[in-house]
């Protein structure tokens, strides 16, 4: 039979274990004496979705609880779902949640650049998150709880969106198949499309010519002397007007416009079609 202390330990004990149901502890066996240790707090990781686990755009499956980088066993971690140089519909779709919100001014295009990791940055530290400039599952629930879904205008229609089939006269040589339906750029090849980048073009008082060209000069390091503005990797195509890197574009997307050429915002990109471009190939503008 139970000493009236022991009773009293027991029931100690039994209510110390309701009490950490509530307050997410648990508490260990009494000891040999009988009496209850003290409980021990268990961390409820706040995960956002039932039965922690958080499912990113396109059915990727993250669940908390493994130790990542600089994460620590049994305690949630964050994932890198994108980051710099991915590509794809998830991103634009991230890109098209930072636009609601105002990190990002311009249309999703899809490629994760150097805009985009600011935008993310510029997001983490407003909330106190670490400024990676990688979008993992804590930023995106994060994101997720501030923004609406997308829908295509907001994907597609406000610029950047994907090229459009290529015109019958870019599909023989070497050519430069630039789309001002779509503002994109295809560089061809033998009708094979090598690389595909956003592009910006003139206002409606200096528009961009279109028709068939050829690329007469190219100029690495290139200076307006009618604007004095850097144009770097210009591609010469008709009279002053040329493909070339834009640092507006990159700064403020479609909200600007050139006078004339044909604007790049990916510094990388535009870096590796003047490696590639040769003076006497193609160019093709149109609708």
């Amino acid at each position: 039979m139970r000493s009236r202390g022991t009773r009293t330990a027991v029931a100690a004990v039994a209510a110390a274990a309701a009490l950490a149901v509530v307050c997410g502890c648990t508490v260990q066996p009494p000891d040999a004496d009988g009496r209850p240790r003290s409980p021990v707090h268990i961390e409820i990781p706040d995960t956002g979705s039932p039965g922690g686990r958080t499912t990113a755009p396109g059915g990727r499956t993250t669940a908390p609880g493994d130790a990542g980088e600089g994460g620590t066993p049994g305690r949630a971690t964050a994932q890198v779902l994108w980051s710099r140089g991915d590509s794809g519909r998830d991103v634009r779709e991230l890109q098209a949640r930072l636009r609601q919100i105002g990190w990002l001014f311009d249309g999703p295009t899809g490629s994760y650049d150097d805009l985009t990791e600011q935008a993310v940055k510029g997001f983490q530290g407003k909330r106190g998150l670490p400024r990676t400039g990688r979008t993992d599952t804590v930023t995106w629930q994060r994101l997720l709880g501030m923004t609406h879904e997308p829908g295509r205008w907001e994907l597609y229609l406000m610029g950047g969106q994907p090229a459009g089939p290529p015109d019958a006269r870019c599909l023989n040589g070497r050519v430069l198949c630039i789309d001002k339906t779509t503002r994109t750029l295809r560089w061809m090849v033998d009708g094979r499309t090598l690389s595909t980048m956003a592009v910006r073009f003139g206002t409606e008082y200096t528009p961009t010519r279109e028709g068939v060209f050829r690329v007469y000069w190219k100029s690495r390091h290139h200076v307006s002397t009618l604007y004095d503005s850097p144009m770097p990797y210009a591609l010469f195509f008709s009279g002053g007007q040329a493909v070339h890197y834009s640092y507006d574009f990159a700064a403020r997307g479609y909200a600007g416009g050139s006078h004339g050429c044909v604007n790049v915002r990916d510094e990388a990109a535009v870096s590796r079609l003047f490696a590639q471009v040769r003076v006497g190939d193609r160019v093709v503008v149109h609708w």
